[in-house]
């Protein structure tokens, strides 16, 4: 038997920190991002689709945004893992708000919040790979 820690959210190829204690706090299977530029403003969506949210952190950050507070922008980490579970590329979404979030029907059998959907809106994206630090 191994005294392994479980890893969350290890069948996700991406890993989602929102920029708090205690990551990762998400796991998806896609990601893609679309640079929106309008007059002198540039911003950048972001879309994680089919993934598993830690419910608590979702909704604090929902309740943030809603009450407009200084937090609720934040900077949010994805890290693409490889089959070995080894990070692999990781992209920063500075100053990033939640736009839209879709979730499946639900279902009592878990803490966890399945989520089919989750687009941000960041002010720039930072990328680095495994083969920039080497």
């Amino acid at each position: 038997m191994s005294n392994a820690t479980p890893r969350p959210y290890s069948q996700f190829n991406f890993l989602v920190d929102f920029g708090t204690a205690h990551g990762p706090h998400a796991g998806f299977q896609e990601f893609s991002h679309i640079d929106k530029i309008t007059g002198l403003n540039k911003a950048t969506d972001v879309t994680m689709k089919r993934g598993v949210i830690s419910s608590s952190t979702l909704q604090d950050w929902l309740d943030d945004i809603r009450k407009k507070h200084k937090r609720a922008r934040r900077n949010v980490k994805v890290t693409l893992q490889d089959e070995r579970n080894r990070a692999v590329q990781t992209w920063t979404l500075l100053g990033s708000v939640i736009v839209k979030h879709t979730g499946p029907p639900l279902n009592a059998k878990g803490t966890d919040v399945a989520i089919e959907e989750l687009i941000l809106s960041c002010e720039r994206i930072e990328v680095k790979s495994k083969k920039d630090e080497g």
